[in-house]
């Protein structure tokens, strides 16, 4: 008679099924929000971080944008390279000229000859506009890629961050309710 080899218990086998279920969790939990494809934004309902950039335009002086104007305001990241940008460009002249938005622009990692090329071929809605070449300022407001915008209170307080594109339905439906609200 031959004794069988006894078999041990490899703990590590349970390791995939232990991953895939604290996964499928995590993914469970974040369906559960109310729009699964908003990214969430820990500046809602916060103080605007501050905006102190070189100015785009021919005037070298730094743009200090005063967020806390009393009225609604939209900040806008945006590059000459982000094709989104230049989709979105003429919903953002639409709000500043027709609207009256006031639309401050952070022009993010972009050489200057060409974001003046794309104000100059796509207009310029922009009341002020600063130039983040290091990507800093976009870091502190916690961008996660261009086009991507922002709706100010009056007092500065962030009431949406809006990563992509503006389109007519994200400007009636999700802007222009925050604007009638009147908050500031």
């Amino acid at each position: 008679m031959t004794d069988a080899p006894k078999k041990s218990f490899n703990p590590t086998l349970l390791l995939p099924p232990l991953i895939f279920l604290g996964l499928a969790a995590m993914f469970y939990i974040g369906l559960q929000r109310e729009d699964p494809n908003a990214l969430p934004s820990q500046f809602i309902g916060q103080q605007a971080p501050p905006v102190n950039l070189t100015d785009l335009r021919d005037d070298p002086a730094p743009v200090d944008a005063d967020l806390r104007n009393g009225q609604i305001q939209l900040v806008n990241f945006w590059a000459s390279w982000c094709a989104p940008c230049r989709a979105e460009a003429p919903m953002l002249d639409r709000m500043a000229g027709e609207m009256g938005i006031p639309i401050i622009g952070i022009n993010y990692k972009d050489q200057p000859e060409q974001a003046h090329s794309f104000l100059d071929t796509l207009g310029d809605p922009f009341t002020k506009i600063g130039a983040d070449f290091t990507g800093r300022t976009a870091i502190e407001w916690g961008v996660t890629g261009v086009p991507e915008t922002f709706v100010l209170s009056g007092d500065g307080t962030v009431l949406l961050r809006y990563p992509g594109p503006i389109t007519q339905s994200i400007l009636e439906n999700r802007i222009l309710p925050l604007l009638k609200g009147g908050d500031g």
